[in-house]
């Protein structure tokens, strides 16, 4: 499956210049104009502004470039950053978010940073929406969908909307100034309908100047295993509406995965401290111990030393990417008693003497710094 630089035909070390230069080579490359009635290029036009819309995005390269092509286009309405990208948009759409990138000239669809084709019009979108949700560990690691409540503001009923007249529904208004080059054709947004190429006609009781009401919503929100906190996912079209013929906008959902009482996440491994007493350790036992999918009984073999690190592998968090499982690793503490009866202190001092209670490690026993590098190698 080719990425976003594949498709535009840069490096990920390409500036934001040589991203912006790629994108309108392309795009000027399969647009519909230049291509009439081939679908392959369509579909390729689409597939370049999805790409230029990530990658001209500081935050949202990053996040992509974090995740990978597959965790960030993943999941549909639920998916992270492009979430199927411009799947369910036209060229209006593309237009009127990069119009600037093709400054006019070339095709009938360039000037002015606007419409698609001779009769096209400048669509608005609506304000992204912003919210926050909370998992446990346990939710993070299998993945999970939660239902959450939005208002979010939608055309009002009985609303309607007429042509601009002051831009004929283009949503753009064209001027022609003499300069010392020559004559100079300028485009900009229309300043009475604001690009939208329409004004309310029919303003509903309660609407605003927009003529939209605020409507709460209960909104699904599909959350793939192996989500972090500050994780951003996105659920397209879930954000404010826009007054006339314009496009929703997005609902952000920031992820927060709350602190667990027993396992320390890092990565995709997980921390669990246990405690053995010194018999336990002397002599040997089973332990049982927390994972994110439920407790399971290991054995603590006879002689084991404190700092010893048990990995059960698989038994971490999953990679958002689907690649891989990360390990539970078992921190082993050996629980020295503060309090002790006379018999018992006796015991220890007799055993002060004792060749077998002296410290002896082999050299295959690692030490503290040694073992602390193996974690994170």
């Amino acid at each position: 499956m080719a990425d976003f630089y594949d498709i535009l035909g840069i490096s990920k070390s390409a500036t934001a210049a040589e991203i912006k230069k790629a994108y309108r080579k392309k795009a000027i490359e399969f647009h519909p104009d230049k291509n009439p009635g081939d679908e392959t290029a369509e579909e390729n036009f689409k597939k370049a502004a999805e790409a230029y819309e990530t990658l001209s995005d500081q935050q949202k390269k990053a996040r992509y470039d974090q995740l990978g092509h597959q965790a960030y286009t993943s999941g549909g309405a639920g998916g992270f950053g492009g979430g199927g990208g411009f799947g369910g948009m036209d060229m209006d759409d593309i237009f009127s978010q990069f119009g600037d990138i093709f400054g006019g000239g070339g095709f009938s669809g360039f000037g002015g940073g606007g419409g698609f084709g001779s009769g096209g019009r400048r669509r608005v979108k609506g304000k992204d929406l912003r919210i926050r949700v909370s998992l446990t560990l346990e939710e993070a690691a299998v993945g999970v969908e939660k239902k959450v409540k939005v208002k979010r503001k939608k055309q009002a009923p009985g609303v309607t909307y007429k042509t601009c007249t002051t831009c004929g529904g283009s949503g753009q208004v064209t001027r022609i100034q003499n300069t010392i080059l020559g004559r100079m054709q300028t485009s900009a947004p229309c300043n009475v309908c604001g690009g939208a190429g329409q004004t309310m006609d029919k303003k509903p009781a309660g609407a605003d100047a927009q003529g939209l009401v605020i409507d709460e919503e209960t909104v699904s929100i599909k959350i793939p295993a192996g989500v972090e906190t500050d994780m951003r996912l996105k659920v397209s079209g879930k954000g404010n509406e826009a007054p006339g013929n314009g496009i929703s906008g997005d609902l952000l959902v920031d992820i927060e995965v709350k602190e667990h009482a027993e396992l320390q996440r890092e990565g995709n491994n997980l921390h669990f401290d246990l405690y053995v007493s010194v018999p336990e350790a002397v002599l040997g036992t089973t332990k049982e111990i927390q994972t994110v999918t439920g407790k399971v009984r290991i054995p603590i073999e006879a002689g084991i030393q404190s700092g010893k690190i048990l990995r059960l592998r698989g038994k971490g968090m999953p990679n958002v990417n689907g690649y891989a499982t990360g390990d539970l690793l078992v921190h082993v503490n050996v629980w020295t008693p503060r309090n002790l009866s006379r018999d018992q202190k006796e015991f220890f001092e007799s055993m002060m003497a004792d060749s077998h209670f002296e410290p002896a490690p082999e050299k295959g026993d690692k030490s503290f710094f040694e073992k602390v590098k193996d974690m994170f190698s």
